[in-house]
């Protein structure tokens, strides 16, 4: 039987799902709200909708054409939110630099996106100089600067950021085009290999932009998140658009606060004095932040806060709750766009004790809408959700990238099966709440037993003196692997406490678990540092490459 389609009327408009209607809304409702910079910098959303035109028109006058790459080497700023728009919505595609790779990598990635065009902050230039004769496809750069100040570069800026605005048209004709044209691209921060290119079309990120408000805006208390409320992204904006997160901002009409390089003493400032309530991040900078000086003496009540990129310890949840955060889960990966799941509290949760909501805190949440997520075993079959029965996580939405740039085999093993594979174990509970366990790649194998290394994690960070912890397997004559704790104590208990005391601390809370009798084979050992990615996860990778070189 033939499928019968809606006939459009010849003068219908067809609405393709693009960045540029994101701005339709809050343009209507929200014109004066406020967009800014360290809070020194400041535009309303009217001011905004005429820089995008400036910089589109600016940057056509370059000579950058639709179809054309434009790089961006920046840290989170106005600049930066402009190009999350100026840039797709001429039909040109945003490549957003991860600015803390190295310059061997940061290379690699401009060559393999055939960058065009590159937009670089001044305080880039002395990476910029160690690569700038190897760039193979650049046709010219664009300086930006906090100051306007045009110091020695190794390239010929062919304008400066401001400069051009000013002498730009503030109206531009941002054409229609097919939704499915790609929007962005960047690169992983793997820790094999090259980093590899992810690539978003329009439609993908107007559907994420959706999909994320539809999970946050009904939630009736929890994780509320509203048009009223004020948004500071703590997760890099090089990295999958700042989890998407500046695109619904905007959508909404939020105060925007933008707090450049991340510096705990300004990001307390900013929550203070700009009155900041919704920010997202990687347990890394939430604890770098919470640990500064300045965050005593930090009114954080009221600060909602979603993190992902790395297990959430249940201990972390239950302190920040005490400070009046609340601080939630999400899920999602690089290749995801990338929010999949939020790990919202229902009423009769938000009843309980701190501790208890913790334990719900910490999972990795319920599928946002249009979300097919399962948990399989390796032939693709369902496993039991009872909260304990583990597999793979694979998933299917609209917002998923379709492929890797130039890499047909990864392209086709992320899609084995009509599934995209995540390579992460985890179990979905009764109540429909994903628990991510580990990454396929870090389970420990002991005793012919798979042992969770997020598992072991979450009871070490229970300990008063673990500051951070990253569990690891290292080979084992008798059980193949055993768990080895790396932990990093907080600065009063060094001295104070000892390996064998943190390991019997551990021992006790694994059995107390029913975790897998190969736990309590766990070692621990204290280290000078944890190695971590470019943003912020640990690097587990390395740290098993050389586990000694970390010790004290």
């Amino acid at each position: 039987m033939a499928i019968k389609l809606v006939p459009p009327a010849p003068s219908a408009y067809s609405f393709p799902l693009l960045i540029k209607h994101l701005l339709l809304t809050p343009m209507a409702t929200a014109p004066e709200q406020v967009i800014t910079y360290q809070g020194r910098v400041r535009h309303s959303y009217r001011e905004f909708g005429a820089r995008i035109s400036r910089l589109a028109d600016g940057l056509a006058r370059l000579g950058v054409e639709s179809g054309q790459t434009v790089a961006v080497m920046d840290w989170d700023s106005h600049r930066y939110l402009e190009c999350f728009f100026a840039v797709p919505m001429m039909g040109a595609v945003l490549q957003t630099v991860n600015v803390r790779m190295s310059p061997e990598q940061i290379l690699y990635t401009l060559n393999h996106a055939r960058a065009d065009w590159l937009l670089f902050n001044k305080e880039f230039a002395p990476m910029l100089e160690q690569i700038a004769g190897r760039i193979e496809s650049v046709k010219g750069y664009v300086l930006l600067s906090d100051d306007g100040e045009r110091p020695a570069l190794p390239v010929e800026p062919m304008a400066e950021y401001e400069a051009m605005l000013a002498a730009a048209a503030p109206h531009y004709a941002f054409p229609d085009f097919d939704e499915n044209a790609q929007a962005t691209t960047f690169y992983t921060t793997g820790t094999t290999g090259e980093p590899k290119g992810v690539c978003f079309s329009h439609r993908q990120l107007v559907l994420h932009t959706l999909g994320c408000a539809a999970a946050l805006g009904p939630a009736p208390n929890q994780g509320h998140i509203h048009r009223e409320d004020v948004y500071m992204p703590l997760t890099p904006m090089f990295h999958v658009h700042a989890w998407g997160f500046p695109y619904l901002a905007t959508l909404l009409g939020m105060k925007q606060v933008y707090p450049g390089r991340y510096q705990p003493e300004v990001i307390c400032r900013l929550i203070a004095e700009e009155g900041v309530t919704f920010s997202h991040c990687v347990p890394t900078i939430f604890h770098m932040v919470l640990g500064h000086p300045g965050a005593k003496a930090t009114d954080f009540s009221g600060w909602k806060v979603l993190i992902g990129g790395s297990a959430l310890p249940e201990a972390v949840a239950v302190a920040a709750s005490k400070r009046g955060i609340d601080l939630f889960t999400g899920y999602g990966m690089s290749e995801t766009c990338p929010v999949l799941t939020i790990a919202h509290l229902t009423r009769e949760h938000l009843g309980r004790s701190n501790e208890e909501q913790a334990v719900i805190r910490a999972k990795t949440g319920r599928p946002l809408p249009l979300v097919d997520l399962r948990i399989v075993d390796p032939a693709m079959q369902d496993v039991p959700r009872d909260g304990k029965a583990t597999g793979e996580v694979v998933v299917r939405s609209p917002w998923l990238t379709p492929c890797y740039v130039n890499a047909p085999e990864a392209s086709e093993a992320l899609w084995a099966g009509g599934y995209l594979h995540t390579a992460d174990i985890g179990n979905i509970d009764p109540e429909g709440y994903l628990k991510v366990t580990d990454r396929l790649k870090d389970v420990i194998k002991t005793g012919g037993e798979w042992t969770s290394s997020l598992q072991l994690e979450a009871i070490l960070a229970g300990h008063e003196a673990v500051d951070e912890v990253a569990v690891i397997g290292i080979p084992d004559d008798k059980w193949g692997e055993r768990p080895l704790a790396l932990v990093l104590l907080k600065p009063d208990y060094v001295g104070k406490v000892s390996e064998h005391g943190v390991r019997h601390y551990a021992a006790q809370a694994i059995e107390a678990a029913g975790i897998s009798r190969y736990g309590v084979l766990l070692q621990v050992r204290f280290v000078k540092t944890l190695v971590k990615t470019s943003v912020g996860k640990m690097n587990k990778r390395l740290m098993r490459a050389d586990p000694d070189a970390l010790s004290l």
